[in-house]
């Protein structure tokens, strides 16, 4: 494992530099003059972040801002807004998902104020490890944006590295971790203010004099956030990164020597990268259920287009026709500024993909298949928005009219129970059940012999049922009555599917009618 550490010294300072040039504030600094950011801590508030004119008066991180005050002078302090630091360092390290999609922003264990990179099987891409660092460390320039870099085998190495070693770039090779660490003090063990100023007051300064102590008093008197940061440091133990984006499945990356701006080359440039990925769907016997396609802008600004297919696809004109509806239907919301300098299409979601046997002649067969099916419904969606198109799925529930309800199409058609022919159900379901007048019967219990509805009075010349449909009493709906379910046939050949609503003498003692469906 490689892993790029990008240490940005002034990062806090020019966050906040930056969005006072956005949004001025009432009080505006001075850059020029010492200027503090300060974090509430215990004995009063400590700088977190300061601009060079600070540390040329002698101040230094962790600082009292009391003691600074009488240090410095005059000294310009304002609160450090944590939230707004991490939001903009995610879409920053977004950003470097250009060169791997394994990008992980600093959390605050770590100072908040860089991210790491997992180079590993990447760095080939630009030309070796020297190159990738050079290129990101002039990219980084050009945002305005100083940067150390450093590449280890572990986080830990790379980050001390890049905060402590004399060089802005440094690359350390394989196996060599204890070595370069021995020489540098005890704070590039990313511990705490308490943790590290202790093992200084006990006469450790530097790593080395730590890496080939006995473990057991150092365990018997510090927590375990020393020995676990000197072994994490050192690979003896693993340290798990947290990702800006998760892991893509599969991924494809491609790098332009002049920027685009177009919907047209967008969607040229993502057909090659589907076709690119199909190779290896094939291979593994899956295909694409969701994609992400990420627009790299020249000022660091990264567009992210997401795709969910209703069927795993490997077709790369499928998915490059989908992109294109959505940019289309996204016009306002895609700004291309000053154009796309790269484009990476990552398969987030795989799905086994069968292999189907093809006809060997073309036949004559209009039928529409479900690929063509799930084609028509991703291209509909990416017109129409996601959610747009839906279709009936089956709902556990005796009640006809809550027997299925709408979903948006996704993946397999649901699955819905085995017909019954001892429950039939009208092809039309009326939305909402209209009473039925002038109901004669033989019996106050038997089917209707005549009624009237919608006007019309009907003879009826056969029935069947009944299908008795009692209240779902275990959702307490309320206490509704029992339905009595006829199919009957009226003598001018009209079918049609009515209930008696209530129990004769047990829950009512007139009983109404209901028409709920038609069967022709």
């Amino acid at each position: 494992m490689r892993i790029v550490s990008v240490w940005l010294p002034r990062w806090p300072i020019l966050r906040f530099l930056t969005a006072q040039k956005q949004k001025p504030s009432a009080e505006p600094v001075d850059p020029k003059r010492p200027f503090v950011l300060a974090v509430e801590a215990a004995g009063g508030p400590r700088i977190a972040a300061l601009n060079e004119a600070a540390e040329a008066e002698g101040l230094a991180k962790q600082d009292l801002v009391a003691d600074a005050r009488a240090k410095a002078g005059v000294l310009q302090v304002r609160d450090i807004d944590p939230v707004a630091d991490d939001a903009a360092l995610k879409r920053l390290a977004l950003w470097a998902t250009r060169y791997t999609p394994l990008v992980s922003p600093w959390g605050e264990a770590n100072g908040a104020d860089g991210f790491f990179l997992d180079i590993t099987g990447a760095a080939h891409l630009f030309g070796g490890e020297d190159a990738l660092l050079a290129d990101l460390a002039k990219r980084l320039h050009c945002f305005g944006l100083p940067a150390q870099l450093a590449v280890a085998d572990t986080a830990g190495a790379a980050w001390a590295l890049s905060q402590f070693h004399s060089s802005s770039t440094v690359i350390l090779p394989s196996g060599q971790e204890a070595e370069a660490l021995s020489p540098l003090p005890v704070e590039a063990l990313r511990l705490s203010f308490d943790t590290w100023t202790t093992l200084r007051r006990l006469g450790f300064k530097r790593v080395g004099t730590l890496i080939d102590k006995p473990r057991a008093p150092f365990a018997a008197r510090f927590e375990k956030e020393l020995l676990l940061r000197l072994d994490q440091a050192l690979g003896r133990a693993p340290e798990p990164l947290t990702f800006v984006n998760p892991p893509p499945v599969y991924h494809s990356a491609r790098y332009l020597l002049e920027p685009i701006f177009t919907t047209d080359a967008v969607v040229a440039f993502t057909a090659r990268l589907m076709r690119d990925l199909a190779h290896a769907l094939v291979r593994d016997g899956v295909g694409a259920r969701a994609l992400r396609l990420s627009l790299y802008r020249v000022d660091s600004v990264v567009e992210t287009i997401d795709l969910g297919l209703t069927l795993p696809t490997r077709s790369a004109a499928h998915v490059a026709r989908l992109i294109g509806l959505k940019l289309e239907r996204l016009a306002g919301a895609v700004d291309a500024g000053f154009g796309f300098e790269a484009l990476d299409l990552a398969v987030t979601t795989a799905e086994p993909m069968e292999a189907q046997q093809t006809e060997l002649v073309a036949g004559d067969d209009d039928s529409f298949s479900p690929e063509q099916c799930a084609a028509l419904v991703d291209r509909l969606q990416q017109r129409l928005g996601s959610g747009s198109v839906q279709r009936l799925a089956p709902v556990e529930s005796h009640l006809p009219e809550r027997a299925e309800t709408f979903e948006a199409v996704r993946g397999d058609a649901p699955a819905w129970p085995s017909p019954d022919a001892s429950r039939l159900r009208p092809p039309i379901l009326l939305s909402r059940a209209e009473e039925v007048k002038e109901v004669m019967a033989i019996v106050p219990e038997g089917p209707p012999a005549r009624f009237r509805w919608r006007g019309t009075l009907h003879d009826v010349a056969h029935a069947q049922g009944p299908e008795r449909i009692a209240n779902e009493w275990w959702l307490d709906r309320g206490n509704k009555p029992t339905r009595d379910y006829y199919l009957v046939e009226g003598k001018a050949g009209h079918r049609f599917w009515l209930y008696r609503e209530g129990l004769y003498e047990r829950e009512t003692r007139a009983p109404r009618w209901f028409m709920h469906g038609l069967f022709a």
